[in-house]
């Protein structure tokens, strides 16, 4: 026993003594605080019915005295009622951020208008419920391929189920694009349809299939992707606005659009050729727009300089007509007169550029007069001139 037992009289676990084994009655302490009795086999009596229920008054009107005067049970149960009514209204208060919109639902009825960024209220769990996505996050949706974990890299894993089409000249390309897109109206993204991002990938791949089935693959291949990528972001949008999709189409941009990996040796062969024409086109090109302007420009000087000497001929002619035409009104009128001035001037045409030696018969002596080479001075002077120069 963990108490002990000293002179065939015991202490209880309660602190009082217990009956002794020789059949007499002794007396000890209830754990109630009560006397207990002891009979003649030693067992003792519990706690009565009226001493519990007399515990239980008295804490109660403890209790009642630690509360303020006035409050009795169905005014403080009140209280307690509105407290938790109050709180629970308050927690249908939420914040919506400027990159969001609120979609509230009441008893999983969405009320068809999405909130504005600011502070709202909607009715609290679970009567309502409020959702609120990213309206400005930038989402992309690969089709063709799947990025590696690390795009820097370029790894990738190529989808040919999904990226080889056939052309209009039916040839098979291989595509790869990227569609981004983000959330235009929140509850239209969230309930028209089960699953918004699949069907966007879904429609983009089928509009890029009837885009590259109406064009041959050279056109795929080379100057018609810009406008390949126009035409898929138009049409998706058509598409996803005729679901109620809620999905803004930012852009389609082509990734890789290639021939098979079967036949990409020949085919890059032929765009090497047709590069080379394109080069030489160019080259010739280029060298008939320096050719040609200048041919031009020597046959207009040609042509120019011909209807110069034309017109100096002409004019020329016209003078020399004019001329002879008055000379021979002059000689009509007096013939002596016109013919001496045709002979002077005649005269003086032939003599002007002639060194001239005048002799005077007049003169008296030999007849000879002294002669003053001037002009071989004059062009010796112009001699000496020239060599000092």
């Amino acid at each position: 026993m963990p108490w002990s037992d000293q002179g065939g009289r015991g202490q209880g676990p309660w602190g009082g003594g217990g009956g002794n084994n020789g059949g007499g009655g002794g007396r000890g302490n209830s754990p109630w605080g009560r006397p207990r009795g002891g009979g003649g086999g030693g067992g003792g009596q519990g706690p009565s019915p009226k001493d519990i229920e007399e515990m239980l008054r008295r804490q109660q009107q403890r209790f009642k005295g630690m509360m303020p005067s006035g409050f009795g049970g169905p005014k403080l149960i009140s209280l307690g009622v509105l407290a938790l009514v109050l709180l629970w209204a308050f927690s249908g208060l939420y914040r919506v951020q400027p990159n969001q919109q609120g979609v509230e639902l009441v008893f999983g009825s969405y009320t068809g208008v999405p909130t504005d960024p600011g502070l709202h209220w909607n009715w609290p769990s679970p009567i309502g419920q409020v959702y609120r996505p990213d309206v400005t996050r930038e989402n992309r949706i690969e089709v063709g391929f799947r990025s590696g974990i690390d795009s820097r890299s370029g790894s990738g894993r190529d989808v040919a189920e999904e990226s080889q089409m056939i052309t209009g000249d039916e040839n098979i390309v291989d595509i790869d694009f990227v569609v981004f897109w983000r959330i235009r109206n929140a509850g239209d993204f969230l309930f028209n349809l089960q699953n918004p991002e699949q069907t966007v990938k879904v429609s983009a791949e089928a509009v890029m299939r009837d885009i590259i089935g109406s064009m041959r693959i050279q056109d795929a291949l080379t100057e018609r992707r810009g406008e390949i990528q126009v035409s898929a972001q138009t049409q998706l949008q058509l598409l996803v606005d005729e679901y109620g999709a809620g999905i803004e189409i930012l852009s389609v941009q082509l990734d890789k659009v290639d021939p098979p990996s079967q036949v990409i040796d020949a085919f890059n062969e032929v765009t090497r050729a047709r590069a080379d024409l394109e080069r030489l086109k160019n080259e010739a090109e280029a060298y008939r727009n320096d050719v040609v302007p200048r041919a031009r420009g020597e046959a207009a000087q040609l042509i120019e300089g011909a209807d110069a000497y034309r017109q100096e001929v002409v004019n020329r002619a016209e003078g020399d007509a004019n001329r002879f035409n008055s000379v021979y009104n002059a000689y009509v009128q007096d013939k002596d007169v016109t013919t001496k001035r045709i002979y002077l001037e005649t005269l003086e045409e032939i003599l002007g550029n002639v060194n001239k030696v005048i002799i005077d018969d007049e003169a008296g002596g030999s007849g000879v007069v002294p002669y003053l080479p001037l002009p071989e001075v004059q062009n010796r002077m112009n001699n000496t001139q020239r060599g000092t120069n």
